[in-house]
């Protein structure tokens, strides 16, 4: 009875966390949201479609190096991905990494980082809302 308790217990705690992360990206997807109704006001809601066309569609302005989001992290977002320096990169797919887009601090460093190596520039508050619920899809 007592192991079972624990084994219960465990499960909650997890689920407790899937449902917390899920819940902080939704406030973040909130946030960006208010920001791109604020950058332009016809705007209405995010896109899964334009999400993908961003991540998979080579940019200018940034790093030769690093001309698509692909370059680092595949074109299939529920694998694993790999930096130039052959370091692994977990997959950016809400499916295989729950928790990936679920703390504001985190997003915004790897989006100001990423944004600015691939288009040279930061993303706009669209630009990563399309991102997160595209990779929502995944």
């Amino acid at each position: 009875m007592r192991k079972m308790i624990f084994t219960l217990l465990g499960v909650g705690a997890l689920l407790g966390t899937s449902y917390a992360a899920q819940a902080n990206s939704v406030l973040i997807l909130e946030g960006y949201q208010a920001q791109a109704q604020m950058d332009d006001p016809a705007f209405r809601e995010f896109s899964a479609e334009r999400g993908q066309e961003f991540f998979s569609q080579n940019h200018t302005g940034g790093k030769p190096q690093t001309p698509s989001c692909t370059t680092c992290h595949t074109a299939d977002p529920s694998g694993a991905g790999q930096t130039r320096a052959g370091k692994t990169i977990a997959p950016l797919a809400i499916s295989k990494t729950p928790d990936r887009y679920s703390d504001f601090e985190k997003v915004e460093k790897w989006f100001r980082r990423n944004c600015t190596s691939v288009l040279g520039r930061t993303c706009s508050a669209r630009e990563k809302g399309d991102f997160i619920t595209f990779m929502k899809t995944r």
